[in-house]
């Protein structure tokens, strides 16, 4: 297991903690970006517009909302990292998903930002000292810190990996 302190990270996120194994950010983040695209080039493009159920998002819509929490909680980190400490907003995903355009977008457009989205929240994490990875801020009017969110970060995407596995790939 991560070796995050779960009293600084509201309870919410402790499901993606605790599926972020690494005790390293650097190898966790790593780890992630490796793994994770390499299971999504595995998804048959003709599966990429998928829904499980009405209402549910598209798996072009998962891995967009992927990106996007990912550059949602990394921009959390920056500022905390940076000694910012102007409360952050929460965000809607389901917002954010239904105006993304996502499925107007190629498989192989999505994997690339992907990809690139996570090389650079893989740079930034690993730029970061002990003392900004012990920063804290708050973000949807809770408190966390940086290095929790780097580890939210990791388990958030397998979060979802799980999901496309239990429910769009079966």
């Amino acid at each position: 297991m991560s070796n995050v302190d779960l009293s600084r990270v509201p309870e919410y996120y402790h499901k993606y903690i605790n599926l972020a194994i690494e005790n390293n950010i650097k190898t966790a983040l790593e780890k992630h970006q490796s793994e994770l695209i390499s299971f999504l080039k595995e998804v048959p493009k003709k599966k990429w517009n998928y829904r499980y159920a009405e209402g549910k998002w598209s798996i072009k819509e998962v891995v967009q909302h992927m990106i996007d929490a990912e550059r949602v909680f990394s921009y959390r980190a920056l500022c905390f990292a940076r000694k910012d400490h102007t409360p952050l907003p929460s965000f809607d995903e389901n917002s954010f998903a239904a105006n993304s355009q996502a499925d107007n977008r190629s498989k192989k457009d999505l994997l690339k930002e992907l990809k690139t989205v996570q090389l650079s929240s893989a740079q930034m994490f690993s730029s970061f000292d002990d003392e900004q990875l012990d920063q804290s801020g708050i973000a949807s009017e809770k408190s966390t810190y940086v290095k929790g969110i780097a580890y939210i970060v990791v388990g958030h995407a397998l979060h979802h990996k799980k999901i496309l596995e239990e429910r769009y790939l079966k």
